[in-house]
C-alpha cells in the first residue's frame, strides 16, 4: 500500500516510454512503403499465421455478418450506435456565425480506423470510432484489423456494417499503420489514423504523424477509482477486475483515504479473480500494475487523481459530484454507483477512445470533432480595415518586414 508521498515518488517511474522496438518499427514502416500490398502479406503471415489472398473483406461478408449475429448482439448494437449518433450531434461543432470574421467547418475526407484483434473482439471499439465520424460526415471511412485464421470475427464486420464503414481491410500491427498513412495498391492512404493498438501500433502512429494526423498514442489502458466508507465493495472489485483483464499490462489505481476500505475491496477483488475466464491475465496485470494508494483526505485523493491523469477516473464515494468541478486532468469522468466505466466502455454515448499515460493532461478523449477541421474567414469591409490597418503597418515596420507594410499602407492610403 502506498501513501500520497510515496506514490508520487513511485509515479516518476510508471509512463517511462519503451524506445526499444523502434527500430523494428521503422524498418516494417520502410517495407510497406517500398512494397506495398507485398509488404502487407508477408507480415500478415510472419505476425498472424495467416496467409492472405486478398487485403480487403467484400462488402458483402458485412452484411451477412450482421444477419448471421444474434439478434439479441445485434439489437444491444444499435441501442449502442444510437446512444453514440445522438451524443456526439449534441457536440459537433457547426460554423461560427458572423459577416467579416467567422469560423467554417468541413469534415475529414477520407480516415483509417484501426481495430485491435487480441484476444477479444473488439466491436464496441469500431462503433465508438466509425459514429463518430459518419456523424462528422466524413466521405470515406476505412477499418483495418488483424487477419484471423478463421476470419475477421462476425461481430467486428456487424459492427463495422452498422457503424456505416466503407472499407474493412483485413491488416494489423505497424504494417496497416504505415499503409494508411502511405497507401498500397489496395489500400488508400487516410487523411488521418484513430484507434487503439499495441505498443508496435503506438509507435507507428508516432513516427507517421505530420504524413497523416493521428488521435493519440495510446499506452495501456487504465482506470483510477476514489472510494469512501459508503463504496461497495463487490461493485469496486469487479470494476479493477474489467480494467485488468485488458491485458497484463493494464493499469488500476484504488484511492481513498479509508485503509480499511482499501483492503475491503482488494480482497473482494482476490475473492471474485478465482471466477474469471481471464484469471491468468488478470492476475499478472495486477501483480505489476495495480495501486492502493491511502490518502490523508479528500483534497488528497483529488491531488493524486489529477497527477495520474488517468484514462478512466470512477468516482465511487457519497459526495461523487463534488468531485466533478475539482478533476482537470481524466480522459473520461464516472460519477457515482451507476456509471460504472463499462457502460462508458459500450453503449452511454462518449467515446470510449480516450488518453492514457498521463496524456489527459493536455489531450482529450476521441469525439465527432476530431474529424472535423476548420478555417478562419477574414472578409472585412472597408471601414473595418481603415480602423484595424494602423496597428498593423506599425507592427510590421517594427519586425522590419517592408513588404507586409506596404500591402497595408498601399490600401490605406489610397483609401483614406
Amino acid at each position: 500500500m502506498y501513501t500520497t508521498q510515496s506514490f508520487k515518488a513511485k509515479f516518476e517511474t510508471i509512463n517511462s516510454v519503451d524506445w526499444t522496438k523502434t527500430t523494428a518499427v521503422m524498418e516494417i514502416i520502410q517495407a510497406v512503403q517500398e512494397k506495398k500490398d507485398r509488404a502487407l502479406k508477408t507480415f500478415s503471415e510472419q505476425f498472424d499465421h495467416v496467409e492472405l489472398t486478398d487485403l480487403e473483406i467484400p462488402h458483402g461478408d458485412l452484411e451477412t455478418a450482421v444477419q448471421k449475429i444474434d439478434k439479441k448482439l445485434r439489437e444491444s448494437m444499435e441501442e449502442a450506435h444510437e446512444n453514440i449518433r445522438t451524443y456526439q450531434e449534441s457536440i459537433k461543432l457547426t460554423d461560427s456565425e458572423g459577416t467579416e470574421l467567422f469560423q467554417k467547418v468541413h469534415p475529414l475526407n477520407r480516415v483509417g480506423i484501426y481495430v485491435p484483434g487480441g484476444t477479444a473482439p473488439l466491436l464496441s471499439t469500431v462503433l465508438m470510432t466509425a459514429v463518430l465520424a459518419k456523424v462528422a460526415g466524413v466521405n470515406e471511412i476505412i477499418v483495418t484489423t488483424p487477419p484471423q485464421a478463421d476470419g475477421v470475427h462476425p461481430a467486428i464486420l456487424a459492427a463495422c456494417r452498422i457503424a456505416g464503414v466503407d472499407h474493412v481491410y483485413q491488416v494489423g500491427g505497424a504494417q496497416a499503420i504505415a499503409a494508411l498513412a502511405y497507401g498500397t495498391e489496395t489500400i488508400p492512404k487516410v487523411d488521418k489514423i484513430v484507434g487503439p493498438g499495441n505498443q508496435y501500433v503506438a509507435l507507428a502512429k508516432k513516427l507517421v504523424y505530420g504524413e497523416v494526423g493521428i488521435d493519440s498514442i495510446a499506452g495501456p489502458s487504465e482506470i483510477v477509482i476514489a472510494v469512501d466508507e459508503t463504496t461497495n465493495a463487490t461493485w469496486a472489485a469487479y470494476d479493477i477486475l474489467a480494467q485488468a483483464e485488458h491485458d497484463i499490462e493494464a493499469r488500476t489505481f484504488l484511492v481513498s483515504s479509508n485503509e480499511g476500505k482499501l483492503q475491503e475491496i482488494y480482497g473482494a477483488v482476490q475473492k471474485a479473480l478465482k471466477k474469471q475466464p481471464r484469471a491468468s491475465i488478470i492476475q499478472e496485470s495486477l501483480a505489476n500494475h495495480h495501486y492502493n494508494i491511502l490518502t490523508e483526505s479528500t483534497d488528497e485523493t483529488i491531488e493524486i487523481i489529477n497527477l495520474i491523469a488517468g484514462e478512466h477516473v470512477s468516482i465511487q464515494t457519497k459526495d461523487a459530484s463534488e468531485y466533478i468541478e475539482r478533476i482537470t486532468t481524466a480522459g473520461a469522468l464516472f460519477i457515482g454507483d451507476y456509471s460504472p466505466e463499462a457502460i462508458g466502455d459500450y453503449v452511454a454515448g462518449p467515446s470510449h477512445v480516450l488518453p492514457t499515460g498521463g496524456t489527459a493532461r493536455f489531450s482529450n478523449g476521441l469525439t465527432v470533432n476530431d474529424f472535423l477541421r476548420t478555417n478562419s474567414v477574414i472578409a472585412l469591409e472597408k471601414d473595418t480595415f481603415l480602423r484595424m490597418a494602423p496597428s498593423g503597418m506599425r507592427m510590421a515596420k517594427e519586425e522590419a518586414l517592408n513588404a507586409h507594410y506596404d500591402s497595408l499602407a498601399s490600401r490605406w492610403e489610397d483609401l483614406k
